[in-house]
């Protein structure tokens, strides 16, 4: 579990993040979402250690790593997975030698030991065979999924994703939203996805952190996010016709299962 208390970041004597809290539990997946500019990024990256916010604490499973040195902060970053927007995948390097990388950099396994880890998380993505070849040989998704394997290599007890589906096809961004829902599950990790996508704010949001203008404005999972009467998350996530469409029909159901 990741709790950030009464969080508050200044840029240039702007002020981001107005004395955010929050809790990201283990086991779910955790979405942070907002508009641009909202205060989301700098959340989650005031989170992970890339930028320090003012005031407040940030506790993994109690330890606070505003009050760390440089020593236990790297402890800590050893627990942590990262997917990055891009994928972030070394062109140069094959999809197994992509997922080998943290393995050989952080860890003082045998080389047999690395290839069975990598092997492991290549087929829990399911990837078996894909390991020789090199990241322009592969889609968008299959990418994706590598990353996902890369993130999962060192077993990480915190996982960070910024914007999973960037650049996928709505199948696709599927398939990854039950990936990612799936392992935070079977490895019992704290997720926290920071999304644009709503697709995956309503179908995987267990667990949701509304930022709007610096501010947490709301909380709550993918079913509550049908009935809140708050305006400004209302305004966010059903601004399309379609997806005004999805919660009138929802309501309808709800409706009628109380008759």
């Amino acid at each position: 579990m990741i709790e950030v208390k009464n969080i508050s970041k200044s840029f240039d004597e702007k002020t981001i993040l107005h004395n955010v809290s929050a809790t990201f539990y283990t086991g779910k997946t955790n979405l942070i979402i907002g508009q641009s500019g909202s205060g989301k990024t700098v959340l989650m990256k005031s989170i992970i250690g890339l930028v320090r916010p003012e005031e407040g604490e940030i506790l993994y499973d109690g330890r606070d790593s505003m009050k760390m040195n440089s020593k236990q902060i790297k402890e800590i970053r050893k627990e942590i997975g990262m997917l990055f927007q891009g994928s972030a995948l070394f062109d140069s390097e094959t999809v197994l030698g992509n997922v080998m990388f943290p393995l050989i950099m952080f860890t003082h396994q045998s080389q047999e030991e690395m290839l069975e880890r990598a092997h492991f998380c290549l087929d829990r993505v399911n990837l078996t065979g894909a390991e020789n070849k090199y990241p322009s040989e592969i889609s968008g998704g299959m990418q994706k999924r590598v990353a996902i394997a890369r993130a999962i290599a060192l077993n990480p007890k915190y996982l960070f994703c910024d914007e999973p589906n960037s650049g996928l096809d709505p199948k696709t961004s599927i398939l990854i939203d039950e990936l990612l829902s799936d392992i935070t599950h079977e490895y019992n990790m704290t997720t926290i996805i920071n999304t644009h996508d709503m697709n995956s704010v309503l179908g995987i949001g267990e667990n949701i952190v509304f930022i709007n203008k610096g501010h947490k404005e709301w909380v709550g999972d993918s079913k509550q996010i049908y009935t809140t009467d708050n305006e400004a998350i209302n305004d966010f996530v059903f601004a399309t016709h379609l997806f005004q469409e999805v919660k009138r029909f929802h309501n309808l159901e709800l409706t009628g299962s109380k008759q």
